[in-house]
């Protein structure tokens, strides 16, 4: 059976920033949808992260630092049901999509450090896998097609809904419902063993950052660098 046959977990985080060496969790969502697309089990959380949310970051999901604070719950162990809550579906062998996986991913790993509880990778042994990953599922099936690859630019172009931009259970469920889309459209990937659909990203995901390195190095600085690992970048020691 094709996992685009087949139930999916999505994983989706908002947060304080875009770094995943010092930014913090804010809301998280984990989904269970079912062959058909519905949700059929859901998890959320909203947390205080334990410092200020940025006003740029608020903009965008709506999360006050007051109401954080004041509703969220404590950073640790929230970390400690997300992780877990990730590892097990992993564990029944249920593919978990990720937009930008390697960003959702790496700052949950971070977090996991900060709090000293145990990280997805701890729990399985292993890098998180097999993950699904729209993001770089799309540059790699329509590597040429111009205009913008966020969630709600792949949601119009695939003709999935996307009614609450930036809200983690919302976010999550689309991009589910969107790589669903994709494997349907690129039989080659939908119809790929999970096992090689992952490595075939881990590829993908290392020829895109090399292509925006030497593009950014041709353009604005010669000495950018851009992370190639996926899904996981590995931490600093």
């Amino acid at each position: 059976m094709s996992w685009i046959s087949g139930p999916l977990m999505a994983f989706d985080l908002e947060t304080t920033g875009t770094d995943v060496e010092t930014d913090r969790i804010v809301t998280a969502a984990v989904v269970q949808l079912d062959p058909d697309g519905a949700v059929v089990e859901e998890r959320t959380w909203l947390l205080d992260p334990g410092v200020a949310i940025p006003e740029q970051a608020s903009a965008i999901h709506g999360i006050s630092t007051a109401h954080a604070r004041e509703h969220g719950a404590p950073a640790a162990s929230a970390i400690e049901e997300i992780a877990q809550t990730v590892a097990e579906g992993l564990r029944l062998g249920t593919p978990l999509v990720v937009m930008n996986a390697r960003y959702d991913l790496s700052l949950l790993d971070r977090e996991c450090r900060r709090y000293e509880v145990e990280s997805v990778s701890e729990r399985l042994g292993s890098v998180p896998a097999p993950v699904i990953d729209p993001l770089v599922i799309d540059k790699h099936v329509d590597k040429y097609r111009k205009g913008k690859r966020a969630l709600h630019a792949l949601c119009a172009h695939y003709g999935v809904s996307l009614d609450d931009a930036h809200n983690a259970r919302a976010d999550a469920v689309a991009a589910a419902r969107v790589v669903r889309r994709m494997g349907e459209k690129h039989q080659p990937v939908g119809l790929m063993p999970l096992t090689d659909l992952h490595d075939l990203q881990v590829r993908a995901a290392a020829e895109q950052s090399l292509s925006l390195q030497a593009y950014l190095r041709r353009t604005a600085d010669p000495k950018a660098v851009v992370e190639p690992a996926w899904p996981l970048i590995p931490r600093r020691r």
